[in-house]
């Protein structure tokens, strides 16, 4: 859940669009919320404001530079790799658990991988 305030910031700041009613409160698009929902995502990711604009607009933008594009792709392969090492940091962790719970933990990480895998094979036909 997003307070006013915050959506009121997001709006001050361009990261959210509205228009104004007659009696000029705010009315927020589907693709508004759709945003909104893109921004608390990244948020969680601990993304920067000024990233989550970028993103915001490169999504938007429909002629996206191949700089951009390269940028991007790098900044998601550097946080896979990331992401890969620490797993691999757990691996030693997850060994001192019973099996149960390196069972539920491993269940857990494979569908999140088939999650990703099918996300980017759908990204790409």
């Amino acid at each position: 859940m997003v307070s006013k305030r915050t959506i009121d910031y997001y709006t001050s700041i361009g990261l959210l669009n509205a228009e104004r009613s007659k009696s000029n409160y705010r009315i927020y698009s589907d693709e508004s919320l759709k945003d909104l929902k893109f921004i608390e995502d990244c948020k969680n990711l601990h993304y920067p404001l000024d990233e989550i604009k970028r993103k915001l607009d490169m999504k938007k933008d429909k002629t996206i530079r191949d700089s951009e594009v390269e940028k991007h792709v790098n900044a998601v392969i550097q946080q896979m790799q990331q992401l890969q090492n620490d797993l691999f940091d757990l691996i030693p962790i997850v060994e001192k658990l019973d099996d149960l719970q390196k069972e539920k933990f491993t269940t857990n990480l494979m569908m999140q991988k088939s999650v990703l895998m099918k996300s980017l094979l759908n990204g790409t036909s």
